[in-house]
């Protein structure tokens, strides 16, 4: 696949701190764009699968699929880049077709890539990892490859959209861009493929609902970082209280 080095993309380093993920980003830490959904999602859907599956199953299902999905981006991320890989892992053959449908159907289109895993920032506020900047269809495109377990149906993937206008937000602040798609591909295990597309006035519209998210995000860190300065002065309280009384029974003894 053709490179253009339209854009100059920045290395960043990512941080999991205590279960958030966080860009350092020029020294600065930033969190991630699935911390942020994560943390100001309801949460109910989930809650009630866990039950209704049992929490162990659950676990073992998100782990499956996310060795699944990870193994799956490596092999795209592989060949977008010209680089030669394999696992030969009964996993790693069943992601290798995965990803291999995805490049048969939806890279078609790609012209040419700007970046390939790139990180995304918009300054003091968040990051992310996108999975291809390109040129899709005569439009600059940011695109996102997802594994599922089955078919998705439109009303199901508001995170995947919410994504997409967030880091297509970031691109245009950092990059002076005009993204003007995003395109999530999806595929799963039986090597059922779909598309969805997310442009014009639906794609602004996605700008504004993550803008709602992050000022939840926020709002809720500041909650959390007051709440702390509550409990420390309480034990600073106590500790206070327990140094006055050990004075006077020292005074009395």
């Amino acid at each position: 696949m053709k490179k253009n080095n339209k854009y100059s993309y920045l290395q960043s380093t990512r941080i999991e701190d205590h279960g958030t993920r966080l860009y350092d980003v020029n020294g600065t830490r930033l969190p991630s764009v699935t911390t942020i959904l994560a943390r100001t999602k309801d949460q109910k859907f989930l809650k009630d699968w866990k039950a209704k599956v049992g929490e162990q199953e659950a676990e073992r299902i998100k782990n499956l699929s996310s060795r699944r999905g990870t193994s799956m981006h490596k092999f795209i991320e592989c060949y977008v880049e010209d680089v030669g890989y394999d696992d030969l892992t009964g996993l790693g053959q069943e992601a290798k077709a995965m990803a291999e449908k995805i490049i048969e159907i939806g890279l078609a289109p790609v012209e040419e890539y700007y970046g390939s895993e790139v990180t995304l920032y918009y300054p003091g506020l968040y990051a992310g990892s996108t999975d291809l900047v390109c040129l899709h269809n005569g439009k600059e495109s940011i695109v996102d490859f997802k594994q599922a377990n089955r078919p998705k149906r439109e009303e199901w993937i508001d995170d995947y959209k919410l994504q997409i206008a967030a880091y297509a937000m970031a691109h245009d602040y950092v990059h002076g861009s005009s993204i003007e798609q995003g395109v999530i591909m999806v595929c799963t295990p039986d090597l059922y493929y779909q598309e969805f597309k997310v442009e014009g006035a639906e794609l602004r519209s996605w700008k504004h609902k993550f803008l709602k998210r992050l000022g939840m995000y926020h709002d809720l860190i500041f909650d959390e970082k007051e709440q702390a300065k509550v409990e420390m002065t309480k034990e600073e309280f106590e500790e206070r209280e327990n140094e006055e009384y050990l004075k006077e029974l020292k005074e009395k003894l």
